[in-house]
């Protein structure tokens, strides 16, 4: 096990993980458990099987997982995910282990959240230092919302985004966007998000859910949103950045976000790693398998070989989802294992 004060390396100038497309990875997505207080149709199984609780990483072998990718590889950004990273006990207290990696470079550390239990630990994630908060938000309708969610509470929700502005913490929302489903929620989740001065993203549905209930023609594109959301505001599209999203400019003044992983795939400019909470290092979304990194900490640590399995993840990334539409194929790890 790790003692508390082993450490990663520090080394002035960090090496780069850099994949063989040239792709540097500056993002790491910690999962923080597989656990989750919704059952969403487009993430959980709906009888899910949760990995025993002895597989699962201590928050100070993440810790040091995280220091490596920060002070070793040069790793710039950390987000919490799950499953429901607030079902993880000591959450926010990993949120002030990680603050201290801001003196090796860690420049951002926020989280992902269905918000359920937002309103509990919004002013104790601040006060730890969260650079702000990602927000599930599929449906403003309270039955459509328990619906796509497995018997999510919406106004626990709401509850939760008000708490942590109350508390500070800037806010953005994501709303997967399912063709049948809540495609038509997204005219008033834009006019609601615009009237708030909350960023909203909209989300091409993916061939991720636990459920094999993705097909193609449930995913409701890019430009079927924006041709929804014309009827209504005035659009600018905004010039492509290295983020995932494609940005419009509604009004003038609101910036509103699509994902098109399916449509308009974003993966040439992919820079993102997802660790799992039982110590696996997936380099892509549509990684059939992961890079077992628990083997290399547990129960003492071998830096070299630690290092040398994160690099070999890295080299061996993918082109991302261009590569895996073919055939689909994505193996037995559900998105509520991976992290958003």
């Amino acid at each position: 096990m790790l003692s508390d004060n082993q450490s990663a390396p520090v080394r002035t100038q960090p090496s780069q993980l850099r994949d063989r497309f040239g792709r540097i990875m500056k993002k790491l997505r910690i999962s923080l458990t597989d656990r989750c207080n919704f059952r969403c149709v487009y993430c959980m199984p709906e009888s899910p099987v949760w990995g025993p609780r002895d597989v699962v990483l201590s928050l100070e072998e993440l810790h040091h997982l995280a220091s490596v990718f920060v002070a070793r590889f040069g790793v710039e950004q950390i987000r919490l995910t799950g499953g429901e990273p607030l079902l993880r006990s000591g959450a926010p207290r990993f949120v002030s282990m990680l603050h201290g990696l801001r003196a090796h470079g860690l420049r951002r550390v926020s989280l992902s959240t269905n918000g359920a239990l937002l309103a509990r630990y919004a002013r104790e994630l601040a006060d730890s230092g969260l650079d702000g908060v990602n927000v599930s938000l599929d449906s403003l309708s309270p039955d459509r919302f328990h619906q796509v969610t497995g018997g999510g509470d919406l106004r626990e929700v709401l509850r939760g985004i008000d708490s942590a502005r109350e508390a500070g913490l800037p806010v953005k929302l994501n709303a997967v966007v399912m063709r049948g489903t809540n495609d038509t929620e997204i005219p008033a989740l834009a006019a609601w998000a615009y009237r708030a001065g909350i960023p909203l993203r909209f989300i091409e549905f993916m061939p991720l859910d636990s459920r094999g209930l993705w097909s193609a023609d449930k995913v409701f594109t890019e430009r079927e949103i924006v041709a929804l959301l014309e009827r209504d505001f005035e659009i600018e599209p905004l010039a492509r950045t290295e983020e995932p999203a494609s940005y419009y400019l509604l009004n003038g003044h609101f910036r509103l976000g699509v994902i098109s992983t399916i449509s308009n795939p974003f993966c040439a400019r992919c820079d993102r790693v997802r660790l799992t909470a039982d110590g696996r290092l997936f380099a892509c979304l549509f990684s059939p398998t992961g890079v077992d990194l628990k083997s290399a900490i547990r129960p003492t640590v071998n830096s070299e070989l630690l290092e040398s399995r994160m690099e070999a993840a890295i080299r061996n990334k993918s082109p991302g989802f261009v590569e895996s539409s073919a055939s689909m194929d994505r193996g037995t790890v559900g998105m509520h294992v991976l992290g958003g």
